[in-house]
């Protein structure tokens, strides 16, 4: 019973794609920057700062939790 169990969770995951559009949006989100700082040099400072703030703040909220 216990493997019929774990099967139907392991569909139900297969199957759940709430999370998605937002994986696509960040996916796309980085690559316009990358994109963005290899057509202007100049950009990639400041494209490198908000990556920088962003994985902080991602780290911070990893550890509180």
């Amino acid at each position: 019973m216990k493997k019929i169990t774990n099967l139907v969770w392991k569909l139900r995951i297969w199957k759940d794609t709430r999370g998605q559009d937002l994986i696509e949006y960040a996916l796309m989100a980085g690559f316009v920057a990358v994109a963005a700082g290899a057509i202007m040099p100049g950009v990639a400072t400041n494209i490198s700062k908000v990556f920088s703030k962003i994985s902080v703040s991602m780290s911070n909220a990893a550890n509180q939790g």
